[in-house]
C-alpha cells in the first residue's frame, strides 16, 4: 500500500487520467459536434494550463484539484449532450423547474475555482491579508464569469441557428447570463467560506500542542 503522502501526490495524476477517458468517451457521437467543439476547447485550455503550472511547480492541494475537477467533468458532459439536454430531468420535476438547470449547477462549480486562487496567493504570501485573498478570488471568478456571457454572446451571434443557440443554452430565460454570472459568483463565495474554514482548521492543528509536549 502506498504510504499517505504518495497517495496525495498521485491524486491529481488519479483525475487527469479520468478526465481524458471522459473526455474520450463523451468525445463519441455527441448531439452537436460543433456545440461539442465550442464547449470543451475552453475546458481542454484550463486541463492544459494545470499541467504547464504543474511543470512549473506550482502545485494545489488535492482539496484545490478536486475542486477544480468538478467542472471539467460537468462541462464535458454538457458539451455531450448540449446543456440544455443533459439528463437532469429528476431535478427538473422535483423542484417544479421551467428550465434544465444542469447549467447553474455547471455555472455554480465554476466558482470552486476561486479556491485554488485564494490558495495559491496565501501560500505563496502574495497578500499581507487572507481577506484580500478571498476577496480576490471572488472578483476574479466574477470577472471571468462577466468575460464568458460575452464569448457566449459572440458565438452565438457569429455561428446563429441551432448550435448558437445550443452553446448560449439561455432556454428561453431573458436573465440567463445575469443568473449564470450568479451562480459562478455564489460558488466562489462557497468556496471562500470552506477555504477559510479548512485554513483555520489546519492552523488549529499546528498549533495545538499534542500530549508529548505537555
Amino acid at each position: 500500500m502506498a504510504p499517505p503522502a504518495e497517495e496525495r501526490r498521485l491524486f491529481p495524476f488519479v483525475l487527469a487520467t479520468a478526465y481524458a477517458a471522459w473526455f474520450v468517451a463523451l468525445g463519441i457521437e455527441p448531439y452537436s459536434r460543433a456545440v461539442w467543439w465550442a464547449e470543451n476547447l475552453p475546458i481542454v485550455g484550463i486541463v492544459l494550463a494545470l499541467v504547464v503550472l504543474w511543470t512549473r511547480g506550482v502545485r494545489f492541494s488535492n482539496v484545490a484539484y478536486a475542486a477544480m475537477a468538478v467542472l471539467l467533468f460537468l462541462h464535458t458532459l454538457g458539451g455531450h449532450y448540449t446543456f440544455e439536454r443533459v439528463p437532469f430531468g429528476i431535478v427538473t420535476r422535483t423542484f417544479g423547474f421551467g428550465r434544465n438547470h444542469f447549467d447553474r449547477v455547471a455555472h455554480f462549480s465554476v466558482g470552486f475555482y476561486a479556491y485554488a486562487i485564494a490558495e495559491v496567493l496565501v501560500t505563496r504570501r502574495l497578500v499581507a491579508r487572507p481577506w484580500v485573498a478571498y476577496a480576490f478570488g471572488v472578483s476574479a471568478i466574477g470577472t471571468v464569469a462577466a468575460a464568458y456571457e460575452i464569448i457566449e454572446w459572440i458565438y452565438a451571434v457569429k455561428e446563429g441557428g441551432a448550435a448558437g443557440a445550443a452553446f448560449l443554452g439561455s432556454q428561453g430565460d431573458p436573465w440567463d447570463a445575469q443568473e449564470d454570472m450568479l451562480a459562478d459568483i455564489s460558488g466562489a463565495v462557497l468556496s471562500m467560506v470552506v477555504y477559510a474554514s479548512v485554513a483555520r482548521l489546519s492552523a488549529g492543528r499546528t498549533t495545538t500542542p499534542s500530549a508529548s509536549d505537555a
